[in-house]
């Protein structure tokens, strides 16, 4: 059995949604849910889903602490479902094409430092962009700059408003994140 290991930074539906996935197939499974954020509503998710959560500071992530606490895992791939800090290089470089984020846009379009969630919606309905979706890359060390590995689109209607989007990018991310998360393993 592969062992996956989620970063998460907030609610945690991606989370939710790979760990019940891998629950129901013998490829892989989650083996700790980390988050930055002890308020997050993914640990609340793990907690019922009875996977292990680890709860950490940017200091943390930064001192080693994290990089020590992964290692005792030995986590097969590291997943980054809506986890907003940057990696240090110390883990991508101990993990190698092990680490992989999902994005909510079509990269290289929209991607970088403060491109997440909602303010990557509203950048696309401002621009009024007729198509947007989903990409899959490993993380290096630059946001959103890894090699892409999968990417889904989805047509934007000019009466869309960037919630809509919203709705239709996390469709695509519940269908097709743990689809690539098993073939990657």
């Amino acid at each position: 059995m592969k062992k996956i290991v989620i970063f998460a930074s907030g609610s945690g539906t991606n989370a939710e949604n790979i760990i019940k996935h891998f629950k129901s197939t013998n490829i892989g499974s989650v083996v700790s849910v980390f988050t930055n954020n002890s308020n997050a509503k993914v640990i609340e998710r793990a907690k019922i889903l009875q996977i292990p959560t680890e709860i950490f500071s940017k200091e943390e992530l930064y001192q080693s602490k994290v990089l020590q606490k992964l290692n005792s895992l030995q986590p097969d791939l590291i997943v980054l479902a809506g986890f907003l800090l940057k990696l240090p290089i110390e883990i991508i470089e101990s993990y190698p094409n092990a680490i992989i984020n999902i994005h909510p846009a079509l990269l290289p379009k929209y991607g970088g430092k403060g491109m997440y969630g909602m303010n990557v919606h509203k950048a696309i309905v401002e621009n009024k962009e007729k198509e947007t979706g989903i990409t899959i890359h490993y993380v290096n060390e630059n946001y959103d700059e890894g090699n892409i590995i999968f990417q889904k689109k989805v047509t934007i209607l000019i009466t869309d408003t960037p919630e809509v989007v919203a709705e239709k990018i996390h469709e695509l991310e519940q269908k097709y994140f743990p689809i690539v998360i098993e073939s990657l393993l």
